[in-house]
Formats: C-alpha cells, structure tokens, sequence
C-alpha cells in the first residue's frame, strides 16, 4: 500500500441540531443526506459483554449486548418532521477492531497453509499490503486503518464463516444509538469539550497518531473509542457508506456522535494501481471500523 504524503481531506461533519427537542438549531453541511439525530434515552442497561475466541486463533473479540431503544432523528429536507427508529437488541464490538484480528483475516493467519486458504474459494481475502498499513502508529491493541469499506463489509463475511455468528457493519442508526449510549448531547458524555480528552483521541490530545483501544473512558454503555481514535465504517440510512465519529485528526466539533464523512478521491490520491485497489485506502489512515452481531451469543465456556 502506499506511503500517504496527501493531507486530510476536508470534514463533511454535521453539527448537532436541537431544534428537535426545542433547541437552536445549528448549522449543516450538504453531505451526507440525513440531519443528526436525537436518541430516546436506553431503557435498559446493557448486559454483561461476551468474548468469543475466534476458532483456528488465540484472538479474542468482546462483544457487547445492546438493549432495544429508539432514535430520532430528521432528514435534512424535513427538519420539521422528526423520524423515530426502533432499535432492536444487538451486539457490538466493544473496540474497534484492532490489528491483532484483522492480520489474521488479511495473512490468512487462521490456516494450516496460509498462502493457500482452505476457505479461498467461499471467502475474499485482502491484496497483502507492500507497505506497513499501521503506518508506524502501533500494531498490536492499535486499530486497524486504511481498509475500504468493502474490505470492511468481507471481513464481516470472514468472522462469520469462523465464528458460525451474523457480523455486519453497523447501520448509521445503530451506530449513533451505540455510541450516544442514551445521552442527547454531542458526547455520549455531555457537552463539555473540557472532558473530551477524557474520552477521545482528538486532533488536540491524539498527538497525530492512532492510541491503543480502550485506554481511555468508556460510555455508559461500555464502548470505547465511539469518538475519535479511529472513524467507523457504517452504513448510511441511504444505503451509502459512511465513516462516523471522526479521528484522531478531527477538531473536537468533528468527532461527536453525528459527526459523518464520506469518501473522496482524496482517500486513494496516491494508489499506483489502475484501477485503484478495492482493499485498501492509500490516503484515509483515518478510517477503520468496529462490527455489529445479530446473536444470540453464547460465551466461549457454553
């Protein structure tokens, strides 16, 4: 993969609008098609998390059960017209996902013969990188960065094929209702930026670099990392794929729970390859993602 020299591209970020439970509104940009959205507070407190350990591999993944709840919102055409979503139960991913499990689907790690998978023929596997996709950040317990959102999309095929579960990407609704964690602020925290740093590695406290996942506090629904560190690949309520809750190259305005962008050229500037790779983003060292289960679970030990 290439080296990226191309700065950041420019954030499509949507303000968070209040008008919808009587505030001012605040301003929006044009992309993407749906105006923030408000969540109906969770009624219930999430379950205990789950580790499954992936079969073939000593690489564990926590998962985190999420109650049923709602989330308003409004189109940007309609702000007047408040939409409410169910939200049924589901899990996510505690992290995002890290290095440590994404190797194992990009090498083929989890095969006796790793340069001939035994699942070739039912599972699409990553190009091999040429150059270091960590860019130097950090590897183990760091998320992975630069995946395109198809990449993304046949991972999830992969862990399902080995775990026997139904992974996906999250949807943009499920996405903010886990990230929010019943708040309807821009935090799931508040609105102080002051206790950002507490919560999220942002252009202010990031230092330029990706950190370690879960090293800092978590929401109330024991997810980390949902603002900053790495933006997550989700799927809009349009159908389009988007990136959610900013980076560690974000403002602080740019890494809230409405926070969007969406891919641009800028994100493969620098791809040498014609056509351009379908794995790997040679410029988004910004982008990774966290999956979502539709269950049910049960832990390793039953």
């Amino acid at each position: 993969m290439p080296d990226s020299t191309t700065t950041r591209p420019s954030l499509v970020h949507l303000a968070t609008i209040g008008a919808i439970v009587g505030l001012a509104a605040a301003s929006v940009s044009a992309q993407p098609a749906d105006a923030p959205a408000i969540p109906a507070p969770a009624d219930a407190e999430p379950l205990e998390p789950i580790t499954i350990t992936i079969p073939g591999t000593a690489i564990e993944l926590t998962l985190v059960p999420l109650p049923a709840g709602s989330l308003t919102y409004a189109e940007m055409d309609h702000l007047d017209r408040p939409i409410e979503a169910d939200i049924e139960a589901f899990y996510i991913a505690m992290t995002e996902i890290t290095w440590d499990l994404y190797d194992v689907f990009v090498f083929a790690l989890d095969q006796p013969d790793p340069t001939t998978p035994d699942d070739a023929d039912v599972v699409a596997r990553p190009s091999k990188p040429y150059l270091p996709p960590d860019r130097g950040f950090g590897h183990a317990g760091y998320p992975t960065l630069s995946m395109t959102h198809h990449a993304a999309e046949q991972f999830c095929v992969w862990l399902s094929n080995k775990t026997g579960l139904a992974f996906r990407l999250p949807t943009e609704n499920e996405w903010e209702y886990a990230c929010r964690a019943g708040a309807d602020t821009p935090y799931c925290f508040g609105d102080d930026q002051r206790e950002l740093a507490d919560h999220a590695w942002y252009v202010d406290s990031a230092d330029w670099t990706t950190h370690p996942v879960a090293s800092l506090q978590p929401n109330a629904f024991g997810l980390y990392d949902t603002h900053g560190n790495a933006a997550e690949w989700i799927n809009g309520r349009d159908g389009t794929p988007l990136v959610a809750g900013g980076s560690y190259l974000d403002e602080a305005n740019a890494v809230t729970a409405t926070s969007r962008e969406r891919q641009t050229r800028d994100w493969q500037a620098s791809d040498p390859q014609i056509p351009r790779s379908r794995w790997w983003l040679a410029d988004a060292t910004h982008v990774g993602f966290r999956v979502v289960c539709d269950g049910p679970i049960k832990p390793d030990d039953e």
